[in-house]
């Protein structure tokens, strides 16, 4: 009964692939006739062509004039207003911005007040006026030191070219 049910099994299988593979057989005539017809048919017209608009030249004549992109020249300007020296080696203290270094207290009396200044990084330095110590991203110099505050002046570009002292103080937080 088994080989029965095999053999009927595959006179099915070869009936059915017998009979898809007839269908494959009929012409493609209808399909070539569909073709030629498309094919007859006139295109659309394409739009014409845009009119190209016509500007008007211009002659940039930059001879003798100054650069666009230079800084200003201010002829009443002087060399001698203050500036920073490029010579000078930065302290420790001038890499932080003035507003991140905090007074923690003083050392000493009198003239030879020490300033005790802390670092983002909580570090405490030491800062005086005699020698000059720096602090702050603005080249600013210790010019005074009280029991309270220490005074200093920076120097910040004006814009144009040249540089302006600016007073600043570093105060003792209120406790």
């Amino acid at each position: 009964m088994a080989i029965i049910r095999r053999f009927a099994l595959r006179c099915a299988t070869v009936l059915v692939a017998v009979s898809v593979l007839g269908g494959c057989g009929r012409g493609s005539s209808d399909l070539e006739q569909w073709v030629a017809e498309v094919k007859a048919k006139p295109g659309p017209p394409l739009d014409a062509v845009p009119v190209m608009q016509r500007f008007e030249t211009f002659v940039y004549n930059d001879q003798g004039l100054r650069d666009p992109f230079a800084a200003p020249v201010d002829a009443n300007r002087t060399a001698s207003g203050p500036r920073p020296d490029p010579d000078r080696r930065k302290q420790v203290l001038e890499a932080y911005p003035l507003d991140g270094l905090v007074m923690v207290g003083t050392l000493g009396s009198g003239d030879h007040i020490i300033g005790l200044v802390m670092s983002p990084d909580k570090v405490t330095h030491r800062v005086t006026a005699e020698p000059k110590t720096y602090l702050g991203q603005n080249d600013g110099r210790v010019i005074a030191i009280s029991r309270t505050k220490i005074d200093l002046t920076e120097l910040v570009p004006d814009g144009a070219g040249g540089w302006i002292e600016r007073p600043a103080t570093i105060a003792l937080p209120n406790q």
